[in-house]
């Protein structure tokens, strides 16, 4: 947890809730807090369920360093942990079902090769607003189909950093939780994966979370994903190259679809190919993409997405332009971290919101302050590459022969949207 003011009782009161016999379960609640009010209120929580019965401790450390891999490091580390078999991991938004252990910790019991049971995300903020809806789409796909499709054929895939039930022994024999990336649970599930550990992911265990309300703490998260899994890339290449456990099919799985096409590739190429690529043909009329190249093909995998979800597959064509928006922030975060650039180590936790998602109410102040956030919610960014498609968009208008300005037109309405800060920024009452 850091300063988790309004989701720190139902995290705590759903792990809590978890049925399994008291004398085998202990609850850590690792508190990176720097509100001293917010950490007095946590430990208050932890006492409480500690006079119900619970064995639950409350665990904080001198500084933040290492953020999440530190805190997991150093929860490891305390004497009754050795006593422990395996570890479960929430994040401070997550909320377990009751029975969460019971449908999980049976693979490991019985399958001493498996190191990792990961269950599914389930989105309890999915309907808050269209830019919720959009995540909601993207995640879908990622464990209905990617997870799923690994899991099934017992391939490599990526711990989602909570919901997830650990072997210890696994993740003592990878070496325990490293801070030289933002993606600490992505390092240790390819160490352990390299140590021959293998997997299993449960897409009918879902567990509830928050998805970022706000396009701010969107796209901080975003560049964390896409930049950290990058800078992992450079700094475990050769220790994947060189690794003598592993065959050279698992190798090229993990180098290949994994990390270059997976990580790296389908996030530049998103926005060079979309929002630069063909926005430039406009312009050169020797030049014409095959429609097969730039309408039927993407049309395909775009449907193919919408399976993940489909009592959204009327937003299809919002998903599109609002995921070639992002690909813009995550082709930036991908470089940073591929050349180790100066905010590649950047952690920003993903502010939660829990059940205080009010309108403010509009006075004179508050209009005020309205007014100065339209200046600092303003993108610049966004705003230049949306001008710059509008420009193609009217030049294919005037000059072109294959109807481009379309999706041009259509694309550059959702830059400006995004770069005006119209989306992610005031949450709807709940």
């Amino acid at each position: 947890m850091f300063n988790e003011r309004e989701v720190y009782q139902l995290s705590i009161g759903a792990v809590c809730g978890l049925s399994w016999p008291s004398d085998k379960l202990v609850v850590q609640v690792l508190d990176d807090s720097t509100d001293q009010v917010i950490k007095e209120m946590v430990r208050l929580e932890c006492e409480r369920w500690a006079r119900k019965g619970i064995n639950i401790t409350y665990q904080i450390r001198e500084d933040r360093k290492g953020y999440k891999a530190g805190a997991l490091r150093a929860g490891m580390r305390h004497a009754y942990v050795r006593d422990c078999e395996y570890v479960v991991i929430f994040d401070a938004d997550f909320q377990p079902d009751p029975d969460y252990l019971k449908r999980t910790i049976p693979y490991l019991v019985h399958n001493p090769e498996i190191a990792l049971v990961q269950a599914r995300w389930r989105f309890v903020n999915a309907d808050e607003c269209l830019m919720t809806r959009m995540q909601e789409m993207s995640l879908d796909y990622h464990f209905k189909v990617e997870q799923e499709a690994s899991s099934s054929v017992c391939a490599f895939f990526g711990f989602n950093g909570t919901a997830g039930v650990w072997r210890i022994a696994a993740i003592n024999e990878a070496g325990g939780w490293k801070d030289r990336t933002t993606v600490e649970d992505m390092d240790l599930a390819i160490r352990a994966s390299l140590k021959g550990w293998k997997f299993v992911y449960l897409g009918d265990v879902q567990v509830k979370s928050e998805l970022p309300s706000t396009f701010k703490a969107f796209r901080f998260q975003q560049h964390r994903w896409s930049c950290g899994p990058a800078n992992l890339f450079r700094k475990m290449l050769m220790e994947i190259v060189t690794n003598k456990k592993v065959t050279i099919w698992k190798k090229i799985h993990v180098i290949y679809n994994f990390f270059l096409i997976r990580k790296i590739i389908a996030h530049i190429i998103t926005f060079t190919f979309y929002c630069l690529v063909i926005p430039a043909t406009i312009f050169v009329p020797e030049v014409r993409i095959p429609k097969w190249g730039c309408v039927y093909l993407p049309s395909a995998i775009t449907l193919l997405n919408s399976v993940g979800t489909p009592r959204s597959f009327h937003l299809l064509f919002f998903w599109v332009a609002f995921e070639n928006v992002m690909s813009l922030h995550r082709s930036k975060a991908t470089l940073i971290g591929l050349l180790e650039a100066g905010r590649a180590n950047e952690w920003v936790v993903t502010a939660k919101l829990g059940s205080a998602m009010k309108m403010k109410t509009a006075n004179k102040a508050g209009l005020r302050k309205q007014f100065m956030r339209i200046w600092e919610r303003l993108h610049i960014t966004e705003l230049g590459v949306g001008t710059f498609l509008f420009s193609c968009g009217w030049y294919d208008l005037a000059y072109g022969r294959d109807h481009f300005y379309i999706y041009l037109f259509f694309q550059s309405v959702a830059f400006f949207v995004v770069g005006l800060g119209y989306v992610g920024t005031i949450v709807p009452q709940s």
